[in-house]
């Protein structure tokens, strides 16, 4: 739209009244020429941000300034406002006027601010390009939500994906050479206020590409990724990197319904760049700490299973830290046993469990009265085994008990508050079996596709037409008393409580039962709705109501007197429980359970049997399960909810935790990887000092603190705390065997190494430079499992595996299996000679060495290592025998004439045909495969589909060396190159799936081990024999 003139300046009457009388008419006449210079500037600029005319605001209007021989002093650009002042000399007086031009109704033009209010103007120098009433351009971050969305808004708008993050921190490569001494390490200039040099990612060239078309034809952008900082950044970059000439605006909704939508449209807001700050110093927090602290982990304790690169983080690495010291108290834990005495009591047919809770009026030991060292916290009665079978032969003989005392006392259960991100988690893997991940993965598609509200919240609260929808629903099943008078109200105990979004519902006015939605989810959807359905009706719903009663009875045994109890729970009003009831963790010491108990009085006599005296034992902790790991990571104030999933993904995927059942149990690797942590950068494991890292993050992103000056101080260090930097350049020297060792026995030290952990045994009177006894451990046997007489007995066990399985036929050496430090295997061994024996003495007799007889080098004898489905105990001679005769020919490929073999190898099954190999699914297919299905599988490109070339796969450059990395198949199997260090894909693991980042792992690991020895053929030594002297 064209410009009009709103406001002129007028010039300084002061000024003219300097110039005297003589030159009052020429000043009238410049300072009306200078107005209309001013007029046509200020329309020339709003005319090019209005978008009627192409090029750059100001730059238009400093180009009419320039050809009226005037001055451009001042340009503004406001929404579609702009305001321009210009100036001049006459008479040696400077002259100015000011002039401001716009759409006819600046103040509602766009729906933009004032232009008066201060700002800073965004557009002034940048290029505007002709629009159209184009559609309105709404980018949201996941492709799944644009046609949904599109179809709430209309023709009116156009829904576009930017598919997460369209940009990240720089790899080395990417890097200008102008900027890579600030830039090199970190792609972040420590030096500058922390500046990050970010880059398009090559995989989104293609989205940023679309985006841009897209934009050509919009008069507006709205922004519409996640409500949280990371959507909040993202959006960011979007602004960053597509450089919109239109309005730009942020659109926040947390659920995907009609209404949500088109009241976000309606709403919508500036981008904050608080919360920008904080994402963007999360993320340079996290490179800075990461990188500096991971190649220590790769020098000083290796890499973790199947080769996977070892890392450090500030959330991850506490985590691990929580995990292992749980597993060393229960490796400290000291058990401590007691006994009791159950019975029976009965009164008129009605029956109920009683336990013996006093002896002459003491109480009698139970778990809890007991530390973790095994010691009583109190003074109690406790009973041995002997004292606790007489005590129930004496109770047997009494056989009636008296009714001492009955106490009922009324209480109440209030519900749970909805679900947060965190709270979800622990109830799917509570009431689901769910693991974090899983549980976000599910919940990710319900809100996408429409049925929960955004599931990445630290809030409990519900909106209003979210309370009355759950008050509805529950008087509608459970009748009008289900609900309290007033609705409740739930506010977070989260101490580092992030953006103030709802709690995690179901979307819409009305809430759609499970059963309504059946045909629409799949069956983890359907379950994970369901709970969330659940919890947020019972949030809203009456307290539970209940009467508990507590039965003493006396028994006189023997001399003794004794004191049953028994308690009972009735619920007089369920309330809430009807429509829902909370998980419980794992629990050290079990309460007794609870029973209905019958009508019974003071004074009433019962009859006592089934006496049984029981031995109970104390016990550990628990281990953490992901659901109890998660709530103790909220309470300690270490990550974000929405962080904690991956986070334990990193910590299993590291090999630092596995899964027993639910319970994650620590590797040694992990112990060493804490050790070193905790020696050498304690600050960064401390919890105390991690929960304050949130909570500094949640300041900047309040705008309460400054990221640079925060940053500065966590890099470089301040009265407060020692910097990351000073900290890795001042490490010293770690010793990496004592960092990879653990006491065991005197005798005995657990060593984790390149393949695992092991015990390391001083044989009793060997020499100080005997080589030690090496001693595998299971791999299934935890870390709490190696206590002293464990080891003990690995090490007196006879050596597994080295067990005569029978004769090879062909050759009469016998087939042993064994189990070594790098797996079980099977071997030709010869058979033992009888030895000479004198008949007339009985003793051995030596057979006479040959004089000067040089002693030959005894063949290798032949090996082969079991399939991963075969055991030392279960394994036959004849499964042996197939062992040791790989690799197995297949046949002879008809075209080329060459050899095709099955064997197995360090990375799997494969077949070989000259120097061409072709991975095979199976081990046993080593022995099943015919000559038609090799030549099958050679008919096909190696890794399915896809075209030979000399490499599977290419990445992104590099970060220490600059180079290419790439995916190639070689001679044993696949590897990462970066055209300087190879290294392998770890057996087991889809070299397909292998992502740029995992390959940088690869090269890292591989880099911090260092160059493998080259082999080099032992120098000959020749000796010149000298001439005999000559004779005199």
């Amino acid at each position: 739209m064209p410009g009009t003139v709103s406001a002129v300046g007028v010039v300084s009457a002061v000024a003219i009244v300097a110039l005297g009388l003589a030159a009052v008419a020429g000043a009238a006449a410049q300072s009306q020429r200078l107005a209309g210079i001013a007029d046509a500037a200020a329309l020339a600029a709003a005319d090019t941000v209005s978008g009627a005319v192409p090029g750059v605001p100001c730059e238009a209007a400093a180009t009419v300034a320039t050809a009226g021989g005037v001055e451009l002093n001042e340009c503004d650009v406001r929404g579609l406002v702009a305001t321009v002042s210009v100036g001049t000399a006459y008479g040696g007086i400077p002259f100015a006027a000011r002039s401001r031009a716009g759409p006819p109704d600046v103040s509602t033009a766009y729906d933009l601010p004032d232009p008066d209010q201060e700002g800073v103007c965004m557009v002034c120098n940048e290029e505007r390009t002709p629009v159209a009433n184009g559609k309105k351009l709404v980018i949201v971050e996941s492709p799944t939500k644009m046609k949904s969305i599109q179809g709430y808004l209309g023709d009116g708008y156009e829904v576009l994906s930017s598919v997460g993050h369209i940009r990240d921190l720089a790899s080395k490569k990417e890097i200008p050479a102008d900027k890579k001494a600030a830039y090199g390490k970190y792609s972040i200039d420590v030096e500058n206020d922390f500046d990050p040099y970010y880059v398009v990612n090559d995989r989104k060239t293609k989205t940023v590409a679309e985006l841009k078309r897209a934009l050509k034809s919009a008069d507006e952008v709205l922004l519409a990724t996640d409500g949280d900082r990371e959507g909040e950044a993202i959006a960011w970059h979007l602004r960053e990197v597509l450089k919109p000439k239109v309005p730009v605006r942020r659109m926040v909704f947390h659920e995907i319904t009609k209404d949500a939508i088109q009241d976000a449209v309606n709403h919508t807001r500036d981008l904050d760049e608080s919360l920008v700050d904080a994402q963007e110093t999360r993320r340079v927090l996290d490179r800075l700490y990461g990188w500096d602290v991971s190649p220590v982990l790769w020098r000083k304790v290796g890499s973790g299973r199947e080769g996977t690169a070892l890392s450090a983080g500030r959330v991850q690495s506490a985590a691990t830290r929580m995990v292992v010291e749980r597993e060393r108290e229960r490796m400290a834990f000291v058990s401590a046993s007691y006994w009791d005495v159950e019975a029976r009591a009965s009164k008129s047919g009605s029956s109920f469990t009683t336990r013996l809770n006093r002896l002459d009026g003491a109480p009698l030991a139970r778990g809890g009265d007991y530390d973790d060292n095994g010691k009583l916290k109190k003074a109690v009665v406790v009973l041995d085994e002997a004292e606790a079978r007489a005590l129930a032969a004496d109770i047997v003989a009494a056989a009636k008990a008296t009714v001492a005392k009955v106490e009922s006392k009324p209480g109440t259960r209030s519900p749970r508050a909805p679900f947060t991100t965190s709270t979800l988690q622990q109830e799917a893997g509570r009431k689901l079996s769910m693991s974090a991940k899983h549980a976000m993965g599910v919940a990710q598609r319900l809100y996408e596709k429409g049925f929960i509200t955004y599931m990445r919240t630290d809030s409990t609260a519900l909106s209003t037409q979210a309370v009355k929808a759950a008050r509805e629903q529950a008087v509608a099943l459970y009748g009008d008393k289900a609900v309290p008078a007033n609705p409740r109200v739930y506010k977070s105990k989260s101490k580092n409580a992030q953006e103030a979004h709802e709690a995690i519902r179901p979307s819409g006015e009305h809430f759609r039962t499970p059963a309504s939605l059946a045909s629409s989810l799949d069956r983890d959807e359907q379950k994970l709705y369901d709970l969330i359905w659940k919890r947020t009706v019972a949030s809203q719903m009456s307290d539970a109501k209940y009467e508990t009663t507590t039965v003493t009875l006396a028994v006189q045994a023997g001399e003794k007197q004794a004191e049953f109890t028994a308690s009972g729970t009735v619920y007089t009003f369920k309330g809430f429980l009807e429509a829902y009831e909370e998980g419980n963790d794992e629990k050290r010491n079990d309460d007794d359970a609870d029973q209905s108990l019958p009508a019974v009085a003071v004074g009433d006599e019962l009859a006592i049997s089934d006496v049984e005296p029981k031995g109970h034992s104390t016990s550990p902790k628990p281990r953490y399960t992901e659901a109890s790991l998660v709530k103790a990571l909220e309470e300690k104030g270490i990550g974000r909810p929405s962080t904690f999933a991956s986070i334990i993904g990193v910590i299993l995927d590291r090999g630092y935790v596995t899964k027993r059942g639910q319970a994650l149990v620590p590797s040694w690797l992990a112990f060493s990887v804490v050790r070193l942590l905790e020696q050498h950068f304690a600050d960064l494991v401390d919890y105390d000092f991690t929960a304050a890292l949130e909570d500094d993050l949640d300041a900047i992103a309040r705008g309460e603190q400054r990221r640079t000056e925060w940053l500065k101080a966590f890099y470089f260090g301040s009265d407060k705390q020692v910097g990351l930097r000073h900290i890795v350049e001042n490490l010293g020297e770690i010793d990496a065997r004592e960092l990879n060792s653990t006491r065991i026995t005197d005798t005995a030290t657990l060593r984790f190494g390149k393949y695992g952990p092991y015990l390391e045994v001083a044989e009793p009177g060997a020499a100080e430079d005997a080589k030690p006894r090496i001693v595998n451990i299971p791999e299934d046997l935890a870390p709490d499992e190696l206590t002293p007489e464990k080891a003990q007995e690995l090490i007196e066990a006879p050596v597994a595996g080295d067990r005569v399985l029978g004769e090879n036929p062909e050759n009469g050496k016998l087939v042993v299996v064994k189990d070594g430090r790098f797996g079980p295997y099977v071997q030709e061994v010869d058979a033992e000679e009888p030895e000479d024996v004198d008949q007339a003495t009985g003793e051995v007799v030596e057979a006479p060495k040959k004089r000067g007889a040089k002693k030959e080098a005894a063949p290798k004898p032949r090996t082969a290592s079991l399939f991963h489905s075969m055991s030392v105990d279960t394994i036959d001679l004849d499964t042996a025998l197939q062992l040791l005769s790989l690799p197995r020919v297949v046949g002879t490929d008809p075209e080329s004439g060459a050899e095709i073999t099955a064997q197995n190898g360090r990375f799997g099954p494969y077949l070989k045909k000259g120097t061409d190999s072709r991975s095979l699914d199976a081990e046993q297919q080593i022995f099943d495969i015919t000559l038609e299905e090799a030549l099958a599988k050679y008919a096909e490109p190696k890794y399915g589909a896809r075209r030979a070339s000399s490499a599977l796969k290419e990445f992104d450059a590099d970060p220490v060396s600059g180079k290419p990395l790439k995916l190639k198949d070689g001679r044993f199997g696949p590897y990462v190159t970066d055209g300087e260090t190879n290294a392998a894909v770890p057996r087991g693991e889809d070299a397909m799936a292998i992502t740029f980042e995992r390959a940088v792992e690869l090269i890292a690991d591989k880099r911090a081990k260092g160059p493998a020895p080259k082999r080099t053929a032992a120098k000959k030594t020749t000796t010149t024999r000298k001439a005999p002297a000559k004779k005199s």
